[in-house]
């Protein structure tokens, strides 16, 4: 939901109405920290969920006593997405990155106590993400109050965070949908694997760009070169790592499992899982350029048709009536991202990104100036 601020904030940075992101950012704060209250309550039962949905007991007991103790996690990434996409619409990355760091450094001597020492195990892992997402909040929030480079979008705490609630909405839901069709697409996964021979195998095995801020300043052209640009970057970065990881298939799994037969396995589906990653790359691009265009509902869309029309049914079918199991999901989930990603890059190719800008540009404005260009609108502010 919070990538709601991927096109409003985006747009509004982009159209120098500074003020804007700030209020943007608390309404989004105080929103997703509402929905928190009955995600909660559906976390609280996840385990109960799992078995009456027909997952393995065990399994279903461990996942929701880590679901519980994730509860802190969830309040705090409410907070930590929307400050992330206000750093993230002004191109503010070094903030982002040493902050990240900084809490890993923190975070690594601090799950390994919780994990091995406290007496917690698996469930010190959960704790270990709160507490180290909570410190990643504070420390953007310092950084956005006391930062000079903040000045221009910092505003100060008033109702009319309240006023801007229904436009969040607006944009969130969509969001929300188009994301979670397809994240759902993979839980589903996991979840059918849980009902394959050997539950325990198979989940162990398959456990934005700046395209906003151009649309706002009514830049099509750099809209244009950025969408471009990024998908460049993330076919290479996507052919990088899977080569990496196509190279270490053998002892990959090791990372995760001591198991022979996970490791071995997931030998087996590591040329799949390579292949995922690059479309994946291309994907999220993609993705991200929709949101910055809002093209939200157009994304939920595509999802919808790409992943639970196709991609699960194939899925269903190579798993369960062709025997392939836990590589029948995968190759099924991959046909539907690749159908996905083929879909919004039509959808790319053919956007006529000065009509783009012009809208983002209304969509921002509220004045009667809907009609004029950014030097001219300073002009008239003038």
């Amino acid at each position: 939901m919070a990538s709601a601020l991927e096109t409003i904030s985006g747009q509004a940075y982009g159209a120098q109405q500074y003020k804007k992101l700030g209020t943007q950012t608390y309404t989004a704060i105080f929103s997703l920290t509402l929905v928190c209250i009955p995600l909660s309550v559906l976390w609280t039962n996840m385990g109960k969920i799992l078995v009456i949905i027909g997952q393995d007991p065990s399994i279903s007991y461990e996942a929701g006593r880590f679901s519980t103790y994730l509860l802190p996690a969830l309040f705090a990434y409410a907070v930590l997405q929307p400050l992330t996409r206000f750093f993230q619409s002004q191109s503010l990355v070094i903030p982002m990155v040493l902050s990240s760091c900084v809490t890993l450094c923190l975070h690594i001597p601090l799950c390994w106590a919780l994990v091995f020492k406290s007496g917690l195990h698996n469930l010190g892992g959960a704790v270990a993400l709160g507490l180290s997402n909570w410190l990643n909040v504070i420390f953007l929030a310092l950084y956005m109050k006391f930062s000079s480079l903040c000045a221009a979008t910092r505003s100060p705490l008033s109702m009319e965070l309240f006023h801007g609630i229904g436009e969040f909405f607006r944009f969130a839901i969509p969001s929300a949908v188009m994301i979670c069709l397809e994240w759902w697409s993979f839980e589903l996964l996991i979840l059918l694997s849980g009902l394959l021979p050997n539950p325990e195998l198979e989940t162990s095995v398959l456990s934005v760009t700046r395209v906003s801020n151009e649309l706002g300043a009514r830049n099509p052209q750099g809209a244009r070169i950025a969408a471009c640009g990024v998908m460049v970057i993330a076919v290479t970065n996507g052919v990088v790592i899977s080569s990496v990881l196509f190279a270490t298939r053998k002892v990959f799994g090791y990372t995760f499992s001591s198991d022979k037969q996970v490791v071995d396995y997931v030998t087996i589906i590591a040329p799949l899982v390579c292949l995922s990653v690059i479309v994946d790359s291309l994907q999220g691009v993609l993705s991200g350029i929709a949101r910055g265009c809002g093209w939200q509902h157009i994304g939920a869309y595509v999802n919808l048709a790409a992943f639970y029309v196709f991609g699960i049914p194939i899925a269903s079918t190579l798993a369960f009536w062709l025997q392939m199991k836990g590589r029948g999901l995968w190759i099924g989930v991959l046909t539907g991202a690749t159908l996905q990603t083929s879909l919004l890059m039509i959808i790319t190719i053919c956007t006529n990104w000065e009509d783009a800008a012009t809208k983002a540009w209304q969509r921002v404005s509220n004045t009667s100036y809907k009609g004029t260009n950014v030097d001219e609108e300073r002009l008239l502010l003038a």
